[in-house]
């Protein structure tokens, strides 16, 4: 189910980035499916961009159309008002909060807690210095209008929401929009609905994919536009949240969710198959690897996976994608392991070895470090703190995970006297004609004490 491999194997197979989230060439299947939506073969960015503009020119019935189309949602004169895609939600959350099992809406505020605890650490400063001469510094401001987009797929996942939403409140933004797809029937789970309430959501849609995104960076007749879109989504959200940047912002490009795992023979196998499994049932293009120097652990955890996995409800999901991306790679030693593990800079990388908190430095890349085996994963997940929206497919190497900073904007402050001013012009005059920019030169030479024009 789990294979191991050597180091050399795994830079071949697992271990190779080169390939990227989108479609190569397309399967009969995917040409049938694109000929039944758009009436021809488009590709996945094709089929975003048409959406798209048609979102642009059409607003709210494009939004309805799209929703029918992909989500199997069917509005019909018949169908209650507010189960339209374009109608605001958030008066439906407080009574969900109800519905739901008190238990589920405790864990569901604890979490929340712990996340807007963890991010109100975080700092935003304003300051000015008078080191340079003057007056410069920077003032900080939260974006006005921001989007979160909430998955549905084959579950739904309110912790998501929370996880995007309550740094932004945090931030200081003022309006925040969750999107979500909805079920067959036009309706948005409960549990969703719930955690928008606790999160303090001011609107939420049952609206996903491409068309949601369009929605949020146009706006329509009844969704304003927003001025960022967070959250991660399937192949069609993402190619449309790379479409629209520059309209709007957006916290990044995520591809499918991954978990790498350096260990020791120290490890407990059992923890150690449960955390990969964990990352595997959440998708079949999921990538859960283990790197170890431990050949009795590995073999250890490739029979504890072929234990577990047939006890999980999404076995099939799980084992396919422990067979296509997932892997368990032998290493020379841990640190060996630390260095594969920063250079795949994985979304999320857990350190499961004696005195763990070694090897900290030793992983510079990653989305989220998890250090000793009581530090797992699915805490970051749900309850931790830290968003779990962070980066994948390598690009931790150069993005962090959401947090406080997405939400706010840094104006740079420049307030010069007399006397700097008159300093600094000829310095950059002289520089202005370097560069054929005689306007810029002479804009800077009027502010020269005593210059004659």
């Amino acid at each position: 189910m789990i294979k191991i491999y050597t180091v050399e194997e795994a830079h071949k197979t697992i271990l190779d980035r080169s390939a990227t989230f989108e479609f190569g060439e397309m399967s009969d299947a995917q040409k049938a499916f694109a000929t039944r939506i758009y009436g021809k073969p488009l590709t996945p960015a094709e089929g975003v961009h048409h959406i798209l503009r048609d979102i642009r020119v059409r607003g709210d019935a494009a939004v309805s159309d799209w929703t029918a189309k992909l989500d199997n949602y069917q509005q019909s004169q018949s169908t209650p008002e507010h189960h339209t895609p374009n109608k605001n939600r958030m008066a439906q959350a407080m009574d969900a909060k109800a519905r739901i099992k008190p238990e589920l809406l405790q864990a569901l505020e604890f979490a929340a807690e712990r996340i807007r605890a963890f991010h109100a650490l975080q700092p935003l400063p304003n300051w000015t210095t008078a080191t340079l001469g003057g007056t410069l510094g920077q003032r900080v401001t939260a974006i006005a209008r921001v989007g979160v987009y909430v998955p549905g797929g084959t579950a739904p996942l309110p912790s998501s929401l929370l996880m995007a939403a309550i740094p932004a409140r945090v931030a200081g933004v003022q309006e925040i929009v969750a999107v979500t797809p909805p079920d067959e029937h036009g309706n948005i789970p409960d549990v969703i609905l719930a955690a928008a309430a606790v999160a303090g959501v001011d609107e939420l849609y049952a609206v996903g994919g491409a068309q949601a995104i369009g929605a949020l960076a146009f706006g329509t007749q009844t969704i304003g536009r927003v001025d960022k879109i967070v959250g991660a989504g399937g192949l069609y959200t993402t190619l449309a949240k790379r479409e629209v940047y520059g309209i709007v912002g957006i916290d990044g490009i995520y591809g499918p969710t991954e978990t790498v795992v350096v260990a020791d023979d120290s490890a407990d196998p059992a923890w150690i198959a449960a955390d990969l499994i964990a990352q595997a049932e959440h998708d079949v293009l999921a990538t859960a690897i283990l790197f170890t120097p431990s050949q009795s652990l590995a073999e250890a955890v490739q029979v504890e996976i072929g234990r577990q996995v047939e006890q999980r409800t999404r076995a099939e999901i799980i084992a396919q994608s422990l067979a296509m991306q997932s892997g368990i790679v032998l290493t020379t030693d841990v640190a060996q392991a630390c260095a594969l593990a920063s250079d795949f800079a994985a979304e999320h990388t857990c350190i499961a070895t004696e005195n763990p908190e070694q090897w900290i430095d030793s992983i510079p890349n990653a989305g989220g470090l998890f250090v000793g085996e009581r530090s797992f994963e699915v805490l970051g997940d749900y309850v931790a703190g830290p968003s779990h929206i962070m980066p994948t497919g390598a690009t931790a190497r150069f993005a962090s995970p959401v947090n406080v900073m997405d939400f706010v904007k840094i104006s740079s402050i420049v307030m010069l006297d007399d006397e700097i001013s008159a300093e600094l012009s000829p310095i950059a005059a002289q520089i202005a004609l370097a560069e054929g920019l005689d306007g810029h030169a002479n804009a800077a030479q009027y502010r020269v004490v005593g210059a004659k024009q």
